[in-house]
């Protein structure tokens, strides 16, 4: 190419080089087009026919993606038709006539499903090259036979368990054994096995750094980078000793940071810091690359030693996006293709102008950005191999033909694995064929001009650099979620940790919370201590007990507030949550860090919390200017206004296990109504009750209309719930306390001029089915995190799994290797997945249920405490298999890190089992049939069903929070019924006719 070669030239001229190369690229495959009716050919017909309708296209990838979990030709069927059916209407008529008379089994129904399940494999096998190394070999040697050197990459299940994690270290010594051992011994390929500097490894494998560690988290970047390193640095040994070159794949973006460092930090060791064999892959569609390759490298420079960076798009973009979207954070990668192109072609010339340090390589089957890196490496006079073109196996096999018949080195990414766990990569290729921004789709099948194909992707796009989120909600009555912390950020974890150093200070100045009634602090007397169950050696607080006398006090105190605040404007009020809204986020991480410190709630649990009590300022803020609004129906001589008075004097008693969301929620949802409050924390959660009175204080809110009254539940409760002055109970906690409030409050004493309201949330025995056909890693992490998340002490925690027969096995197996996996510690450690829980009874009561399950059924896990077991109030999560629904251990709350995992036969089976409790608050269903969905949406009775996802976690407005039967009595928290349990509504008539006269209707 010395002919196109010149030594600088301006950006026209680089474009119309760029041309140059795009228009030789196309004139090549001209003449390697695919032949008619050949197996590519009818695989391209194919694509080309899912692509013309994105309903076909899903239900065409569901499928593909269930496919080998299903057993036998009824199943395989089955779902054939649940999918195709979904999407029936948009099919031609020919095929919506043979999804109607499907057979499902008989010689037919075994036809079809063989006919299926060899089409899906066959298109599987076009893109994984074989089930392990020596089957790849074959693969890898045609690859060499036409001048196309490999990257080999292992494909698998998700890391769920640490067994997994030691098989996948397992595999990856396979693969740099068996291949180099092999392919070192073929004769030498001139244009792929050197470069300008000489010979180059043949053997290169791409390892992900998380499949090394099943807790991989960036909430724990010193944690996650020990593990993984200790598992990495045998492979990189290994490697190294036999000429193999290592490249590290970039995964989704909040594993990015953290790859990065273990990256630069092992290739800084003395083993390896001298070692030129090695590479990491960036991808241009994250808006950080530009930064994080200047940052390399600078890195690269101190290290001496170059390395490699595979620069690419990103296979992640949909994930990124959805993600950013449910969370409300930023979006971390380009909104628009365009966008994503030209920060290619950007990372592309910083690649090349320093390519000494970081060796380029460009992995893309963008022909126009292809034809970029080769015309910008002949305007900077770089030798010709040094860099090289990557592309993926299977993928658009014309165009690595022609790039190599250019002479350019071309190395091809080869997924080996075996079918089950290939689907999902299976998946994300087809996807990349099929996006309708794809430049496949555009050439090969859409056969969009060539001169189109090869703008300049800068004149294509504007406001690259612009942040984007979406917009605004415009109706005043949805809110927009608090978004959680993401952890993955470096300066969110420092904030975390200042937090919680500050706390540890103030702990340690042995602080005291008396009452505050009517905004005067009262006289503590004696106190009780609130203790850290992680260290319960660790006083946090030191707690008022009040007495009976104070009791009565806060009683009246609200009472005699109660009039000026039921007449203040609802609007008004309505800002005082506004305002507790930004007060809490001001104060966020200080706020978790209590919890982390009095309720052992781990960082993503306590800020979670934190977060939701945002929301409810900001949701019940909204839905009190809502509600306020007349309602008025007028007629000719009458007006008719409805409107909500306040009932009274509200009492506020709270659980701990949310020890500031709750208590938040259920006093404002009084307080912004008209009512006032009188609010008890649980007494493990005392001083974070105390934090919610400093916020009321903080905002302004008027004497008496909050009253704080840390105390003993035995002591003041009666008082409390007795008294005639109090309109309404708003309860959170155990079923006996809930049944006993609304017992006592329905009571009606002379002195009482009212029916108390009482509203009692009271916990669950909530199940998650899991579907013979369900994903089985998504399943074991959702059912994980569900029971243990919390340490299993929330009320919509997963306390039963109800497994079908068939898969039961398989299940337990992993999700106790998973249990196994989870390592147990303070909450304050960020790397904890399971700390202590909240009290010595807690701890006694839960012992006491798992020495009844080993009784009942047969125990499948026991976690280890080890030198935990002296150091806080811990219990190991239990897993309990073989359970009948009758145990008692799948019929009581137990409210710990203990699980029953029980069979059943059918769908049927599971249902029954499902719902014969007494409780109906969560559930949850783990399937990937649209009509087993379908019947368990309607038969599963219980106030929240999650499917496909974890059961806890639910949202303000998103997912209104509360069930029925004995799980509760009220309305949804977080949901547009919520207020107007703390309001009676009202009508006024008024006759406004006189003397045969009357104003017109609405004047």
């Amino acid at each position: 190419m010395t002919s196109r070669a010149i030594a600088k030239t301006d950006d026209g001229a680089l474009e119309q080089l760029t041309h140059a190369y795009g228009r030789e690229i196309f004139a090549r495959l001209d003449s390697t087009r695919v032949m008619p009716f050949s197996p590519a050919w009818w695989d391209q017909r194919l694509m080309e026919w899912t692509m013309g309708d994105e309903a076909v296209k899903v239900q065409l990838f569901r499928f593909i993606d269930v496919l080998p979990l299903l057993d036998g030709s009824e199943a395989v069927n089955r779902h054939l038709h649940e999918y195709f059916s979904e999407a029936a209407d948009r099919l031609p008529p020919w095929l919506q006539v043979a999804v109607r008379h499907m057979p499902s089994n008989g010689w037919a129904g075994n036809v079809l499903a063989r006919t299926a399940r060899w089409n899906a494999e066959r298109l599987a096998r076009r893109f994984i090259a074989g089930a392990d190394a020596a089957e790849a070999l074959g693969a890898i040697r045609a690859l060499r036979e036409r001048n196309l050197a490999f990257t080999v990459d292992l494909l698998g299940e998700a890391t769920v368990t640490e067994p997994e994690a030691d098989q996948y270290q397992a595999q990856y010594f396979g693969l740099v054994t068996g291949l180099s051992d092999a392919v070192d011994s073929w004769p030498p390929v001139e244009q792929i096995d050197f470069d300008e500097t000489g010979a180059l490894p043949r053997t290169n494998v791409s390892i992900k750094l998380s499949a090394l560690f099943s807790q991989f988290d960036p909430i724990d970047p010193k944690g996650t980078c020990a593990a993984v390193l200790a598992k990495l640095r045998p492979i990189l040994t290994l490697a190294r000793n036999r000429g193999v070159f290592i490249n590290v794949d970039m995964e989704q973006y909040a594993f990015k940071d953290v790859t990065l460092d273990i990256f630069k930090q092992v290739l800084l060791e003395p083993d390896f810091r001298d070692w030129p064999d090695v590479g990491i892959a960036m991808q241009a569609y994250l808006r950080d690359t530009a930064a994080d390759l200047e940052s390399l490298h600078d890195w690269a420079v101190r290290r001496g030693t170059p390395v490699w960076v595979r620069l690419v798009k990103g296979a992640y973009w949909d994930y990124e996006t959805i993600v950013a979207a449910q969370q409300d954070w930023p979006l971390p990668v380009y909104r628009r293709k365009s966008e994503t192109d030209a920060n290619y072609e950007h990372l592309t010339r910083y690649l090349l102008e320093h390519y000494r340090v970081l060796r380029p390589a460009f992995g893309s089957h963008n022909i126009r950005s292809l034809a970029y890196a080769l015309a910008t490496a002949d305007q900077l006079n770089l030798p010709a191999r040094s860099f090289e073109i990557q592309m993926l196996y299977g993928m658009a096999d014309p165009l690595m033909d022609a790039v190599t018949a250019m002479g350019r080195r071309v190395r091809i990414y080869t997924p080996v694995g075996q079918l089950l766990p290939g689907m999902a990569y299976l998946v994300r290729r087809l996807l990349e064929n099929t996006a309708n921004e794809s430049f496949l789709r555009a050439s090969f099948t859409e056969h969009i001009p060539e001169d189109q194909l090869l703008m300049n992707p800068q004149t294509n796009h504007a406001g690259t650099h612009a942040q984007s989120r979406p917009e605004a909600p415009t109706n005043e009555t949805v809110i927009r979620n608090e978004p959680l912390i993401d952890f993955s950020r470096e300066d969110a974890r420092q904030a975390m940790s200042r937090a919680l150093e500050s706390v540890a200070h103030e702990i340690s100045a042995s602080r005291t919370y008396p009452a505050v009634i009517n905004n005067r602090t009262a006289d503590a007397g004696q106190t009780f201590d609130s203790v850290n169950p992680s260290h319960y050696r660790q006083v946090v607080g030191r707690c008022g007990r009040s007495t009976v006398r104070q009791a009565e006090e806060a009683i009246a105190a609200a009472a005699a507030a109660f009039a000026g605040w039921r007449d203040t404007e609802p609007k008004e009020r309505a800002q005082f949550l506004f305002r507790m809204g930004e007060v809490i986020r001001r104060r966020r991480f200080e706020l978790a860090a209590w919890q982390v410190y009095e309720c052992a709630k781990q960082w993503r649990e306590a800020d979670a919390d934190v977060a939701e009590a945002i929301d409810y300022c900001d949701y019940y803020a909204h839905e009190m200017i809502r509600m306020s609004r007349p309602r008025r129906r007028d007629i000719p001589g009458e007006d008719n206004d409805y409107f909500y008075d306040p009932r009274g004097v509200v009492i506020v008693i709270a659980p701990w296990n949310f020890p500031l969301a709750i208590l938040l929620g259920m006093s404002v949802s009084a307080i912004v109504t008209g009512n006032t409050v009188v609010f008890k924390p649980a007494e493990q959660s005392t001083v974070n009750g105390a934090k919610l009175m400093e916020i009321f204080q903080e905002v302004g809110l008027p004497p008496g209309v909050a009253n704080f009254l840390p105390g003993i539940g035995e002591e003041i409760g009666p008082t409390l719930i007795e008294s005639p002055t109090v309109a309404m109970i708003a309860f959170t906690g155990s079923r006996p306390v809930g049944l006993h409030i609304n017992y006592e409050a329905a009571r009606t004493p002379d002195r009482q001029d009212h029916v108390k309201r009482v509203i009692s949330e009271m916990g669950g025995k909530n199940a998650i089915i899991v579907d013979d056909d369900a994903d089985l890693d998504e399943a074991v992490r959702g059912v994980a995190a569900s029971a243990f998340g919390y340490q299993g002490q929330k009320c919509s925690a997963c306390s039963r799994v109800i497994v079908l027969d068939s898969i039961y096995d398989q299940f337990l197996n992993r999700l106790v290797d998973a249990t196994r996996s989870m390592p147990l510690g303070p909450a304050d450690d960020p790397g904890a997945a399971i700390a202590a829980v909240i009290d010595a009874d807690a701890q006694r009561r839960i012992n006491e249920y798992i020495e009844i399950g080993k009784k009942e059924s047969r125990l499948a896990y026991a976690g280890d405490l080890g030198k935990l077991a002296d150091e806080g109030y811990y219990v190991a999560p239990h897993i309990f298999a073989e359970v009948a629904p009758t145990a008692k251990i799948a019929q009581e709350e137990i409210f710990g890190p203990v699980l029953a995992v029980l069979r059943a036969k059918n769908l049927d089976e599971a249902l029954a089992i499902a719902n014969g409790t007494a409780y109906a608050l969560t559930g949850g269903l783990y399937s990937r049939s649209p009509q087993h969905i379908a019947r368990v949406r309607h038969e599963f009775r219980v106030g929240n069903l999650y499917i496909n996802r974890k059961i806890t976690g639910a949202l303000v407005d998103r997912q209104p929070f509360g069930g029925f039967k004995l799980s509760g009595i009220g309305s949804k928290a977080g949901g547009p019924d919520y207020l107007l349990q703390f309001v009676q509504p009202r009508v006024i008539t008024e006759n406004t006719m006189r003397r045969g006269f009357a104003p017109a209707v609405g004047d």
